[in-house]
């Protein structure tokens, strides 16, 4: 099994669009990139502590690619917006993808650029690609929001 870690908004949807991918065996609500160890909901929420809402994903490469899951991420949100994704802004809503190894790396930003250059968007992306920092997991409530509240995943991107 391997990790991925992305951000791409508020993490409910990103975590709904992600579980529903083959290969996957989990997807996690959390926080990555701040400078607070162990940060809440509120702390992160205050867009003073530098941590993105990201969602960390357990998946089994014999059954679904790292290159799979990159354009899974930029199929489901909109990576040309800076620090927002629909209604949610601030930087912890901020479009990024965090690398476990050099070979994520090469991946995502061969990625991005192709996306970049494909034309889909109008604006450019601003997704940033950096290594992996400490995932912090997010209280349990975060974790499976839609499937524990009986609600239809929000994440319908906003291509501007």
């Amino acid at each position: 099994m391997e990790k991925a870690t992305f951000g791409a908004g508020c993490f409910w949807g990103v975590e709904a669009f992600f579980r529903q991918v083959p290969g996957v065996a989990d997807a996690v609500c959390g926080y990555a990139g701040g400078c607070m160890n162990h940060p809440t909901y509120q702390n992160v929420c205050s867009d003073q502590t530098g941590h993105a809402e990201v969602v960390e994903v357990t998946f089994d490469p014999a059954k679904v690619s790292y290159e799979k899951l990159v354009d899974v991420f930029f199929q489901n949100h909109n990576p040309t917006t800076l620090n927002r994704q629909g209604p949610d802004e601030g930087t912890q809503y901020r479009s990024v993808i965090f690398t476990h190894s050099e070979a994520q790396e090469a991946i995502a930003r061969a990625k991005k650029a192709a996306y970049d250059k494909s034309g889909k968007f109008t604006k450019p992306i601003v997704t940033t690609i950096e290594p992996a920092p400490n995932f912090w997991r997010a209280e349990d409530y975060h974790q499976r929001y839609f499937e524990k509240n009986g609600l239809p995943n929000c994440h319908v991107p906003n291509w501007e």
